[in-house]
């Protein structure tokens, strides 16, 4: 993505995986080898369907050997210091992305499969795991947050998200980009370091399917956008507003499944990263880190929480489908935590404690 105001450094690591350096323009060389004696990564990915849901499952066994909750001192995502390698190798940097070594999804070079059954189809049907896992590393500070980054670093985070998504989406094993973070031990990080996840999907998700349904029954309905008519309902009723700028809007949703539930709208209709504007793009940082400051506001300590871009797939839904940010924590008072229930692990139908408009009460409240 030429012309942008950082640069990428590609470098590769010795297991032949990718890494990808993310700099503003006149930064450091990145010259810095990955010196470890790594074997090549083998993986062991596929997909199985699943009939009566329409979706797709994916089995990676190998993933039971993934590094698990590490010593500080031996955190992978640190930068490398002498005698400590680690899977960057350089010893500082601002933004980095990785392919993941246990990746759920692999082989995203490969011909694209969709549609074609595997060792067995019909209703038995499996497909090789092809896609790509990847791994952001927000800052090289190990107690550090997402929050706790300037505008102008979430912003080259932004960036890597929008490089990435572009990228991925022309691999032709890939349907869909999904960048997110997983925060807290709570939520089952592995790595206490600030680092989120890039998932290259080679399908369409059930999620993203089951909204495109919807948008498409309510435009056959009423001729108009679902997405801008929920925004448009959200800002008439405000009750459920958070915060909002000029490009962005944040409020709870009417129906949050969540104790504290968050959606970050940009204020104009766009399918991805990639559509959106400089003005956007400069005014997103800002609202999103004052949003994780009130997270961590919340409670008595940092909230664990959940973030995820929900974008078009690629080549699928584009003029109907909206990018938006979710973003939630499990975390309904200090030291309770919203556990999913049977009725909501077993059959979807979510139950809330928190009434939507006292979540972004009090979410407006612990604005500074």
């Amino acid at each position: 993505m030429g012309g942008e105001p950082w640069r990428r450094t590609d470098t590769t690591l010795a297991d032949g995986r990718q890494l990808h350096y993310y700099d503003p323009p006149g930064g450091p060389v990145r010259d810095a080898r990955d010196e470890r004696p790594l074997s090549p990564v083998r993986t062991a990915s596929e997909l199985r369907y699943d009939p009566l849901l329409d979706t797709w499952v994916v089995v990676a066994a190998h993933r039971q050997e993934r590094t698990y909750r590490p010593a500080r001192e031996d955190c992978p995502l640190c930068p490398s210091r002498p005698g400590h390698p680690t899977e960057i190798p350089a010893e500082d940097y601002h933004v980095v992305v990785f392919d993941n070594r246990f990746p759920s999804l692999s082989d995203a070079t490969a011909t694209s499969v969709a549609g074609r059954a595997g060792r067995a189809g019909g209703l038995l049907a499996t497909r090789p795991g092809v896609g790509r896992c990847e791994v952001v590393v927000f800052t090289p500070h190990h107690d550090a947050s997402f929050a706790d980054l300037t505008p102008d670093a979430a912003g080259l985070v932004l960036a890597a998200w929008t490089d990435r998504t572009a990228e991925l989406s022309a691999l032709p094993s890939v349907t869909q980009v999904f960048c997110f973070e997983n925060r807290g031990s709570e939520i089952g990080v592995t790595l206490d370091h600030p680092h989120g996840q890039i998932y290259a999907f080679p399908f369409v998700t059930a999620r993203t399917a089951r909204v495109l349904a919807s948008v498409r029954d309510h435009a056959r309905r009423t001729g108009r956008n679902l997405f801008d008519d929920v925004l448009a309902a959200e800002l008439h009723d405000g009750r459920r507003l958070v915060a909002e700028n000029d490009a962005w809007t944040a409020f709870v949703p009417h129906a949050a499944r969540w104790p504290y539930e968050v959606h970050l709208y940009p204020r104009r209709r766009v399918p991805d990263l990639l559509a959106l504007d400089d003005d956007e793009r400069a005014l997103f940082p800002p609202l999103y880190l004052d949003l994780l400051a009130r997270f961590d506001r919340l409670f008595a300590t940092p909230a664990p929480y959940i973030a995820g871009w929900h974008q078009a797939p690629a080549g699928v839904g584009h003029d109907e489908l909206a990018l938006h940010l979710e973003l939630f924590t499990i975390r309904r008072a200090d030291e309770k935590l919203k556990y999913l229930a049977g009725t909501e692990s077993g059959m979807d139908a979510f139950a809330n404690d928190i009434p939507p408009e006292a979540a972004a009460g009090r979410l407006r409240a612990v604005a500074r």
